[in-house]
């Protein structure tokens, strides 16, 4: 039997926590699928969307292979059902993580006792990273190619200076 997990998120935009999430995933089970939330009843906004957010974690990671990257609405479990998988990946980055994880892993349990949830602990040089903490470095114009891939970055950094990301050189803005 195939062993298939699915890590749902935002992803907006992918950092370096992701992906190696994606990773230590890609190594535990058969298949992975990256779940990218589509927002079209937004409970929060978004920067990017669902096609850039999707497009940017493909360019990311260095070497796919039992990787899928595909959008999504509605239920995650309904999703995970739909695509025949019973393991939803979360991560965990500081303590308060684990009471949100912890709640929504019940709440799934009670929708579908069938899917297990498996929470990876970050590795502690990404432990700092969220989604919005590097969009508020990069509007602010500060320098978030440690924390991204580089195609993220670029595209980051255009979207602040509303240029085309693939025309952007990747030149940080300068400060004062």
């Amino acid at each position: 039997m195939i062993k298939r997990a699915v890590y749902p998120g935002t992803f907006d935009p992918v950092h370096h926590g992701h992906i190696d999430l994606m990773l230590r995933a890609a190594d535990l089970f058969d298949e992975l699928c990256v779940a990218v939330y589509d927002h079209r009843r937004p409970t929060k906004s978004v920067l990017f969307s669902i096609e850039e957010r999707v497009a940017m974690i493909q360019e990311s990671l260095p070497n796919p292979g039992n990787v899928t990257v595909m959008p999504f609405t509605g239920l995650l479990v309904d999703f995970v059902h739909q695509i025949e998988a019973r393991i939803i990946i979360r991560g965990l980055r500081v303590f308060s993580d684990f009471e949100f994880e912890f709640r929504s892993a019940l709440a799934n349990q009670r929708l579908a006792p069938n899917i297990e949830t498996v929470s990876l602990m970050t590795r502690e040089e990404n432990s700092f990273l969220s989604g919005s903490t590097v969009r508020e470095i990069a509007s602010l114009g500060g320098d978030v190619t440690s924390m991204v891939p580089p195609g993220v970055a670029r595209r980051l950094y255009a979207r602040f200076r509303d240029e085309d990301p693939i025309l952007f050189s990747g030149a940080l803005p300068l400060r004062d």
